[in-house]
């Protein structure tokens, strides 16, 4: 499980290494997700420069942030379960 936690994480920093200027509900939701699992998880803090002038972006962010919060949730279950 560590090392799929592993993989997923730089899976993830991969993914926010990328330069974009779009300003869609994907990229929001992108931003979002991460934002919200690595700080929930503890994993580091990150700054999001985001494109908070479209409502698109915004959108997608705020769902992004919040399906990145429970997934850390649900990952920490399953941890638990496991020790």
């Amino acid at each position: 499980m560590k090392k799929s936690f592993l993989l997923f994480l730089i899976s993830q920093m991969m993914l926010l290494g990328c330069s974009h200027d779009e300003k869609t509900f994907e990229t929001g939701y992108d931003d979002g997700y991460a934002e919200g699992f690595n700080v929930q998880c503890e994993v580091k803090k990150i700054s999001i420069f985001g494109h908070w002038d479209s409502a698109e972006y915004t959108k997608g962010y705020k769902e992004g942030r919040k399906d990145g919060v429970r997934a850390c949730e649900l990952f920490k279950k399953d941890n638990n379960k496991k020790s």
